[in-house]
């Protein structure tokens, strides 16, 4: 699934983010795009539970179309 963070801007946020993710299904991979503030995430969660975490994290998503 692909998503969008706007309040991604450094790397530190990329860290919280895979681990907002990971904390979910510790077996996820998440690829991050810093410039374009988009996160690409394979798990077998749910979209809404990984939005979800993110959300809790501090770090608001957008579900992006496939």
């Amino acid at each position: 699934m692909k998503l969008a963070i706007d309040a991604m801007h450094c790397g530190g946020c990329v860290r919280s983010v895979t681990r907002a993710v990971q904390a979910l299904d510790p077996a996820a991979r998440v690829a991050a795009d810093l410039d374009a503030k988009r996160i690409e995430v394979e798990t077998a969660r749910a979209p809404e539970d990984v939005v979800a975490a993110l959300d809790k994290a501090g770090f608001p998503a957008v579900l992006l179309p496939a």
